[in-house]
């Protein structure tokens, strides 16, 4: 049965003398407006702009009602909000917000050439497909995907962004090197389960320096975590140093980057590394005296209680030279925790105890 009643507002209960009112004249309202300062950030960054030049644009012109830097944009944006999945775009593209976001000048849609269009804005879920799930490289002829990504402007994209927020080069930089699981929910291609982290996911590789992205690639869970690490390595160096030749490069990695053929490369090349070292029998004896002096102090203090040794290390296969290798001989309340790391750098330029502490 229709409703006969239609009141503009409605009225709660008061709070002493104030009224307390629902009222829905409000028009065109958002809940996501802190998003125009994000867009002042991105507009004077013009980094929406550079992400953009990432992609070949195929589409006839006179055709074109969304250019590939509006769709950029749109995405980037939704997702900021958090607004991840593509489908959410159907809904979307009325949003007056996001179309002053990404730059429509008709935020309404009012005028859009096809008449099931107008209100809407922006693009939909199968335009926005057509960007995101074309295939790398694609070709003009393709019949669905006319706009191409080039992976490799995109891998270039993330450091020149890096580079261009300094003002000056600065003396050393640190090159986070980390792998992470990424759960799955469903039959994803590449779906792999995971003893580590104990679910289907994928595993993708991240290179940070500070808060900034340098490197992000999605891969498989089957493999090696440091798989492609090397790659990424010399391909982030070689631009970074096209720019800054004079920078101090430090790769940081866990355990799982400890690997001979990244630690040798960055002793050929001049790029200092600490990378976690996973503990064996041989290791711990190196320290044992140290691991006794800890559990003395600890059970005298009852605080968590480390010392370190520096000493020379070589595995008995896997290296091919002898490395610099820090060990922390710690005793906590739950047990004894010895944890070492190897490092290029000379003890003059760090003593252990910093290395571990400060740098590490």
């Amino acid at each position: 049965m229709p409703t006969q009643c239609k009141p503009q507002q409605l009225e709660f209960q008061g709070l002493q003398r104030r009224k307390v009112v629902a009222d829905f004249s409000g028009g065109r309202i958002t809940s996501d407006a802190g998003a125009v300062l994000l867009r002042e950030v991105a507009e004077g960054a013009g980094i929406l702009r550079s992400f953009a030049e990432c992609f070949v644009d195929y589409r006839k012109p006179e055709l074109i009602e969304h250019t590939v830097l509006e769709l950029v944009s749109q995405r980037v944006y939704a997702i900021a909000l958090g607004y991840e999945d593509i489908n959410d775009h159907d809904d979307l593209r009325h949003d007056a917000l996001l179309a002053m976001l990404v730059g429509k000048t008709d935020p309404t849609g009012a005028t859009r050439v096809r008449e099931r269009d107008r209100g809407f804005p922006l693009a939909g879920k199968s335009t926005l497909n057509r960007l995101e799930l074309a295939p790398a490289g694609n070709k003009s002829t393709h019949r669905y995907h006319k706009i191409a990504c080039q992976p490799e402007a995109v891998d270039r994209f993330f450091v020149e962004t890096f580079l261009a927020a300094y003002r000056e080069p600065p003396r050393r930089i640190v090159l986070d090197f980390d792998a992470t699981d990424d759960p799955l929910h469903g039959a994803q291609e590449g779906r792999f389960f995971h003893g580590h982290y104990s679910c289907y996911c994928y595993l993708p590789l991240y290179v940070f320096c500070d808060d900034h992205l340098l490197c992000a690639r999605l891969r498989p869970s089957n493999i090696d975590g440091a798989k492609g690490s090397l790659e990424e390595l010399v391909r982030i160096v070689e631009q970074i140093r096209g720019q800054w030749p004079d920078v101090q490069i430090i790769v940081r990695g866990d355990s799982g980057f400890c690997r001979d053929d990244l630690m040798a490369w960055c002793e050929a090349n001049g790029v200092d590394f600490i990378l976690g070292l996973a503990r064996n029998n041989r290791l711990v004896n190196k320290i044992s005296q140290q691991m006794k002096k800890a559990k003395k102090r600890f059970y005298k203090t009852q605080r968590a209680a480390r010392y370190y040794r520096d000493f020379r290390y070589r595995t008995l296969k896997s290296w091919t030279r002898t490395r610099r290798v820090v060990g922390k001989a710690e005793q906590l309340a739950k047990g004894a925790n010895p944890r070492f790391v190897v490092t290029s750098l000379p003890k003059e330029e760090l003593n252990a105890k910093d290395l571990y502490e400060e740098l590490y």
